[in-house]
């Protein structure tokens, strides 16, 4: 009988997602998907600055020739401080060229990791912890207080540019003492 209405509830759920197709996409905030936009689509150029070639080539000599894919974060890092704190569809292709790997296996490490940010952020890019954990804790709550403050939406920067607020994976006990100590400025 259980089995049945448990079942039952994840049909309806099922169906409920089919029929708002970005629905699944509304659970999470993190970017791990491309859509083009004027100031971010694989037709803009992009390419290292002369400094930042340099340091291409000593991060990728830090490698032995048959290996150099290993070297996509920190080119991935390189790219995205270049860029102003985002790595834009065309950085990563340029990452993709320099390792001699197709594009897809940079674009699935830069939406892997949550050090990379795929649209653009504030200066003072403010992460909040979504896991059930820390959301039982009230990080749900400190992120709400965040976004009014601000007065601005989850991945939307201020209109001065110096904040953004997102979501991460927990960092355990360094998260729970940064909110308690946030929630604390930010709440009263």
């Amino acid at each position: 009988m259980l089995a049945r209405i448990v079942a039952t509830r994840l049909l309806d759920i099922r169906q409920s997602l089919r029929l708002t197709p970005q629905a699944a996409r509304s659970f999470s905030t993190a970017l791990n998907y491309h859509i083009d936009t004027a100031d971010n689509n694989p037709d803009l150029p992009w390419e290292f600055s002369a400094a930042n070639k340099e340091k291409v080539k000593e991060i990728v000599s830090h490698y032995p020739s048959n290996y150099k894919q290993s070297a996509v974060i920190p080119l991935l890092d390189l790219a995205q401080q270049q860029h102003g704190g985002w790595l834009p569809v065309s950085a990563m292709n340029a990452v993709a060229k320099v390792i001699e790997v197709a594009p897809i296996r940079v674009y699935e490490v830069a939406t892997f990791y949550s050090m990379f940010n795929r649209s653009p952020v504030g200066k003072y890019h403010l992460l909040v912890c979504g896991t059930t954990p820390c959301m039982i804790r009230g990080s749900r709550e400190i992120e709400d207080a965040l976004l009014k403050h601000l007065r601005v939406k989850r991945n939307e920067v201020t209109k001065d540019g110096l904040f953004s607020v997102g979501e991460m994976e927990c960092m355990v006990s360094i998260s729970s003492s940064i909110f308690i100590k946030m929630s604390t400025v930010f709440l009263g």
